[in-house]
């Protein structure tokens, strides 16, 4: 798509405005920008089920795509089967190119990311984020249900920003502002399904054999690729040019 940008005096009233701290407020800016060129990514977090919740009672057609990296929980599936009946949404599901799987896993076998930081982000890179730019390429926005007190490079983050990771397109946190006790009352009081692993432990859910629940006093990235040190970015959100990834590299001949 062709990206449209949003004036930067336009941008900077809203990341200082306290009017858009209301997600509502900010989803139906975007909504109106953007009109059906916008869509949520989403994981099936919780964060995601109640941007859901709240995108789909300002308009009942928001679109919502997720990426099946073809290694989530079956917890996962759950709750996207459970969102889509309760909200009666089509949600667009991005899936790996099947021959960069086929060859990544044949010359460096299925549980490749335990080895290296480096075969995890080639991993996250073949499974997630060449799927993330498919995906935000039939877009001019795209949607987060980043909070800014998960990690400390979303501190910085703004309520909507000029991605410069993805061609400089649009992208929404309208929950930014939230805390996860604000998280978890919204989707008590309206009743939102989620996953259930989130009762076992498990702050972050991603992939199963990249994620574990944590204990009592850690960090709620820590379950997240817990065999590495402090990096907990699969490169949605966060610069990976400097990995050695090549996509193409992985295609069949």
């Amino acid at each position: 798509m062709t990206t449209q940008i949003i004036a930067q005096s336009q941008i900077d009233h809203i990341n200082q405005s306290d009017e858009f701290s209301d997600p509502s407020t900010l989803l139906k800016f975007g909504f109106k920008n953007f009109n059906s060129n916008i869509a949520l990514a989403s994981s099936f977090g919780l964060e995601d089920v109640v941007l859901i919740d709240i995108m789909t009672k300002i308009n009942p057609k928001s679109r919502v795509f997720t990426l099946d990296t073809g290694r989530l929980n079956p917890e996962t599936y759950d709750v996207m089967e459970k969102i889509r009946e309760k909200y009666n949404i089509k949600i667009e599901i991005y899936f790996p190119n099947t021959n960069s799987v086929e060859k990544m896993v044949s010359d460096k076998g299925i549980n490749l990311f335990y080895e290296s930081v480096e075969n995890r982000q080639t991993c996250c890179g073949i499974r997630k984020i060449e799927p993330l730019n498919r995906a935000l390429n039939s877009l001019d926005a795209w949607i987060t249900g980043i909070r800014m007190d998960q990690t400390s490079n979303r501190k910085d983050m703004k309520r909507i920003e000029i991605d410069s990771l993805h061609n400089n397109m649009i992208k929404i946190n309208p929950l930014l502002d939230w805390n996860l006790d604000m998280v978890w009352k919204y989707i008590k009081d309206n009743q939102i399904p989620y996953n259930k692993l989130h009762d076992k432990g498990f702050p972050s859910i991603g992939c199963a054999p990249c994620t574990r629940p944590i204990k009592i006093g850690e960090d709620p990235r820590a379950g997240r690729w817990w065999w590495e040190g402090s990096s907990k970015e699969c490169g949605l959100h966060e610069n990976l040019s400097s990995v050695n990834f090549d996509e193409n590299s992985f295609h069949n001949e």
